[in-house]
């Protein structure tokens, strides 16, 4: 195995750079930069050197291994946060042999080296992409380890029930206590209806985890762009009374009372012989259709047919020019009111958010309900191998097993550094 480096704080100027180094080697290498570092856990003051050349004078620590975030032997460096300073120091690291880091190889290999369980490191990559209190809530349980504790519970309850079907079959023609198979299919149905709960509650932690989209959509020149730069409280989207000014959608990402939105402002809705404006007009409507509401914005209050969804706004635009009018981004009247009815419309919709927050728990979770959707008069042997594989499912969704081809596609998401 490789020693490995990388900063693990962000690139550039700041006031200090911390630099890991995680491997067999991390000790051997770190000590003959900084000099003896003796007790684990404990910071020393180390001039860091590249033979007779100071690099910089800085906090060293260094961690056994079994007791590092990577399992492995590990090495902190804590600079001054001078660009040059973890530059030099690498050119360093480089030649005693360590290598830089891909991007989130250090938490692979906390994974591989069991420091933590697969739906730990997703919870953490979600708690490092976190814009909002909602997302961040969700991500802080699951690198918790709520999620691997909820699949232990139910793994423990299969292996109380299969141990209870198999002594059925051990020992049939003794007398057991009757209350033995009562007991176990109690199990299973309680292990059935917990699955159930966390699949109905999937939809919604994937909404958190990914965010909403809301679309504004009406004819041209209905007020679209400078509801966008209302709501985002700068100008993002150029206004002009020209009409088919808007012919890409322009996108704003906001916090809304904790939830991640994303508004799109999309290209008015008319015929029109302009090619180019043509195209803007079907992606509108594309992104619109997909979104998860739309504000159908007019003068007059109409919507469209074709976009309107139950759920959706309808709203009349410049109130501040038109009686009856319900928002004016002009003057601002009925903005904070919208934005609370959309934050309250999309809370309603995460209000069942379970722990499952990807289609790979997911899946495994509906292959575990699968298996344990046993018929009456199933046989007891048949009832044993369905809860083994159930039991296997379970252990998927904690990345015990079956998810290799899974890893890369994690831990690219995670920043160089960790």
């Amino acid at each position: 195995m490789d020693t490995i480096y990388a900063e693990s704080t962000p690139p550039g100027r700041g006031g200090i750079s911390v630099v890991r180094l995680s491997g067999p080697d991390a000790r051997v290498i770190a000590e003959g930069l900084a000099g003896p570092l003796p007790i684990a856990r404990h910071c020393y003051l180390r001039a860091l050197r590249d033979g007779d050349r100071l690099i910089d004078r800085g906090l060293v620590v260094r961690f056994d291994a079994g007791s590092s975030f990577t399992g492995e032997e590990v090495v902190e460096f804590q600079l001054h946060g001078a660009p040059v300073v973890v530059r030099l120091l690498q050119v360093r690291l480089d030649s005693l042999g360590a290598r830089h880091a891909d991007a989130g190889e250090f938490t692979h290999r906390g994974f591989l080296n069991g420091r933590m369980d697969l739906t730990e490191a997703e919870g953490l990559a979600d708690l490092l992409a976190a814009e909002t209190e909602v997302q961040h809530r969700q991500a802080i349980r699951n690198a918790g380890g709520a999620l691997q504790d909820w699949a232990t519970d139910l793994r423990s309850k299969l292996v109380r029930a299969g141990a209870l079907v198999a002594a059925s079959i051990d020992f049939a023609d003794e007398e057991l206590p009757d209350d033995l198979a009562v007991e176990a299919v109690a199990l299973l149905r309680e292990v059935r209806g917990r699955i159930e709960e966390q699949l109905a509650g999937f939809p919604a932690a994937e909404q958190i985890r990914t965010g909403f989209e809301v679309a504004i959509v009406g004819p041209p020149n209905a007020g679209k762009s400078s509801l966008l730069n209302a709501i985002a409280r700068r100008e993002v989207a150029l206004v002009t009374p020209i009409e088919g000014t808007t012919r890409d959608v322009l996108e704003v990402r906001v916090d809304l009372g904790g939830l991640p939105v994303t508004f799109l402002d999309t290209a008015g809705l008319r015929e029109t012989k302009d090619v180019v404006e043509r195209m803007g007009i079907e992606r509108a409507e594309s992104r619109a259709a997909a979104a998860d509401l739309r504000i159908h914005l007019s003068e007059s209050g109409t919507r469209s047919a074709r976009l309107w969804r139950d759920g959706d706004l309808c709203l009349r635009s410049k109130a501040d020019l038109t009686e009856g009018g319900d928002i004016s981004a002009v003057t601002g009247q009925g903005v904070r009111e919208v934005l609370d009815t959309i934050r309250s419309l999309l809370t309603e919709r995460v209000s069942s958010a379970g722990l499952v927050t990807r289609h790979r728990q997911a899946s495994a979770l509906e292959r575990a309900l699968a298996a344990l959707d046993v018929e009456a008069g199933l046989s007891a042997e048949l009832v044993a191998d369905n809860i083994r594989v159930a039991s296997t499912a379970l252990r998927e969704v904690v990345g015990e097993i079956g998810v290799e081809d899974y890893l890369d596609e994690v831990f690219s998401a995670f920043c160089i550094g960790k």
